[in-house]
């Protein structure tokens, strides 16, 4: 498909860099650390550092020889971006690829994933905890740098899984500019929902660890995935995050408002997904502020529908929204 216009996009581009100077400084290894995959993989997976605020937050990053679009992947509020979005099973076999990231490559896409603070292979800062502000902040100086990767590309999109869907609204709103279409993915949240503030805002992180039964607990649709594909997750995910990253300052989600998005926007959910119910995806997607919208839901599958024998019907929905006439996103 031809590329779609993006007008004045260098002019948003200088302005975002005006805006968050100061805020962030954004730095690329010279030679990115590339992490071995098996010789059936077409794309090595490459992890960079983007420095916000003076502290390093890793994003992953597979590339097509020749992208026509990039799309930002934001994960949920226990796993990291290699488990949700890369993972790897021992011995596949018949067992279908399960990577989001190899999938959407293969669309010709270049696609990045953002461990948020506290997460994967990014730390915590000094304060030991997340909060949706700052989230937010590091997700937009991350698709500025990814912006500034891809200069002949359009802005990348945004897919925000559960919790990630709530970081790139609040990046939608405040940075429309930096993208070019918003997925927003097993939406855990009623919009107009109301967090009040913390009750003890000086209270230390918890620092749980997590377990085996909690990053397995997304799977419960029988026959949705193989279980090697769940033990495989299992094992990703533990390893990946050993402790729960520690959020506070939940009423800053009180910012959200559906009808404050100037973005194309895809709603796309599993079925059976209980943070997702349908009569909530259907307010929140009946309030979105763009008129260029869709809203797909994902039969026999749940929270976790892109890792379940959905994906590829996921990938599908995602890529042809990106590829509507009229979306500025994607190829």
């Amino acid at each position: 498909m031809p590329p779609r216009p993006v007008l004045g996009s260098l002019c948003r581009l200088a302005a975002l860099a005006l805006a968050l100077l100061g805020a962030c400084s954004i730095s690329q290894p010279t030679t990115p650390n590339f992490i071995p995959i098996d010789r059936h993989h077409p794309a090595p997976l490459e992890r960079h550092v983007v420095t916000v605020d003076g502290h390093p937050i890793t994003v992953w990053a597979k590339l097509p020889l020749t992208p026509v679009g990039a799309i930002v992947l934001a994960h949920g509020r226990t796993w990291s971006a290699l488990p949700d979005f890369d993972l790897r099973v021992p011995g596949q076999g018949s067992e279908r690829p399960r990577s989001l990231m190899d999938a959407f490559v293969a669309e010709e896409l270049a696609v990045y994933a953002i461990d948020q603070r506290g997460y994967g292979s990014t730390p915590r800062d000094d304060t030991g905890f997340l909060t949706p502000d700052r989230a937010a902040v590091d997700l937009a100086a991350v698709l500025a740098w990814v912006a500034e990767r891809h200069p002949t590309s359009p802005p990348p999109a945004v897919l925000g899984w559960s919790l990630g869907s709530l970081t790139s609204q609040l990046v939608a709103q405040r940075h429309p500019e930096l993208l070019s279409a918003l997925v927003l993915y097993g939406y855990p949240r009623r919009p107009g929902q109301q967090h009040p503030p913390d009750l003890d805002p000086f209270a230390a992180p918890a620092r749980l660890p997590t377990t085996p039964e909690g990053a397995a607990e997304d799977f419960i649709t029988p026959g949705s995935i193989s279980p090697a594909a769940i033990d495989a997750f299992v094992r990703a995910a533990l390893a990946a995050d050993p402790v729960k990253m520690d959020w506070r300052s939940a009423d800053q989600w009180n910012a959200l408002d559906p009808a404050a998005i100037r973005t194309p926007t895809l709603v796309i959910h599993g079925e059976r997904d209980p943070y997702a119910p349908v009569v909530v995806q259907a307010e929140l997607f009946s309030l979105i502020g763009h008129p260029d919208r869709a809203w797909v839901i994902l039969p026999w599958s749940d929270h976790a529908a892109h890792l379940e024998d959905a994906g590829p019907q996921f990938v599908h929905a995602v890529v042809e929204f990106l590829r509507r006439p009229g979306t500025s996103g994607g190829p």
